[in-house]
């Protein structure tokens, strides 16, 4: 009492056309995630472009931008230097940060930064001064290798 090979190829049939149909689904869906990943992507893209182009177009987006930069140099670099020479009695005060260990911090790890202050009379070249001019030279050496 077997099963007849009709029924048999029947089963086979139905069983192979609905994992074909599943997987033909399954397919379809994955097709259709990719597309909306593209667009999404493309998307994406669009606004990056537009928000890198909207200072191009704007000149006064470009003249604030020159302004906060020549203000920081102005302020923190050449004004300290103009007080220091036109009025040489004025003291220079120099901060810098200093990592203060103590007995714990051999066994604990905890160091502590402290600001330290140091007072100098004429021009005075500081740290601050090195790094804020590196920082902005990089920046716009780095803009300028960007484009």
């Amino acid at each position: 009492m077997g099963l007849p090979l009709e029924l048999i190829t029947m089963l086979g049939s139905t069983v192979l056309g609905g994992v074909m149909s599943v997987w033909g689904q399954s397919q379809k869906n994955k097709a259709e995630q990719q597309k909306m990943l593209m667009e999404r992507a493309n998307f994406n893209a669009k606004q990056v472009a537009m928000a890198r182009d909207a200072g191009k177009n704007d000149k006064h987006f470009a003249w604030t931008r020159r302004l906060i930069a020549l203000g920081s140099v102005f302020s923190i670099i050449v004004l300290p230097k103009l007080v220091a020479v036109w009025y040489p009695d004025v003291p220079v005060l120099v901060g810098y940060s200093e990592i203060q260990a103590g007995f714990f911090s051999n066994f604990f790890g905890t160091a502590v930064e402290i600001v330290k202050w140091k007072t100098a009379n004429g021009f005075v070249i500081t740290p601050l001064d090195t790094h804020i001019v590196s920082a902005i030279v990089g920046l716009y050496f780095g803009a300028g290798f960007a484009k």
